[in-house]
């Protein structure tokens, strides 16, 4: 069972990340993306960031749990969602970005490299991938749940030789420094 598929676990997350979206993403986003481009959200959740960048994407959003798919679905329910996992990305389709705020850092490291090689192989040529981190040198298991903290410089062996890292910015979400984003862009 997914981690999240346990109601009170997705309820607790709900909660806990009202006050968080990725909306300072977005700019730096832009950058590198032109309006109208197709992105793929990994992990979801209750869709917040979702509905931000439908605002300048045509977005797909996706979770390993089907109850934020659920959730979702409750509000909007003609949106364009998928049942995925973030390491094997179970879907033909393709698309020009794929973006996660916080939430590859769940996978081991192994299982990080992989999903690295198979976002590689979603993405169109020279499309994008734009995920954030909590920035730090550990690893802890929370109420049954993993975290990795990075360094942006940490990522490069996992990344592999599909990608280019073309920006990555350290910011804070909680306290000074706390994160980094990763922009990669996928080598023709």
């Amino acid at each position: 069972m997914n981690y999240f598929d346990e109601g009170k676990h997705a309820e607790d997350y709900i909660h806990m990340s009202r006050k968080y979206d990725g909306r300072d993403l977005i700019p730096p986003l832009q950058t590198h993306l032109t309006e109208g481009s197709s992105l793929l959200e990994l992990g979801m959740g209750p869709g917040k960031d979702l509905d931000l960048l439908s605002q300048y994407y045509t977005v797909t959003g996706s979770d390993s749990a089907q109850t934020f798919l659920d959730i979702y679905r409750e509000k909007h329910p003609h949106a364009d969602v998928l049942l995925l996992d973030a390491v094997t990305l179970d879907t033909k389709r393709r698309f020009d970005c794929i973006y996660s705020n916080k939430v590859l850092m769940h996978l081991t490291r192994n299982e990080l490299e992989r999903s690295f090689r198979r976002q590689a192989d979603i993405l169109n040529p020279g499309g994008i991938a734009f995920h954030t981190f909590w920035r730090g040198d550990k690893e802890e298991i929370f109420d049954g749940l993993r975290f990795i903290y990075y360094q942006p410089e940490s990522l490069n062996s996992l990344i592999g030789p599909t990608f280019s890292v073309i920006d990555t910015q350290i910011y804070k979400e909680s306290a000074k420094d706390d994160s980094f984003y990763i922009i990669l862009k996928k080598k023709d």
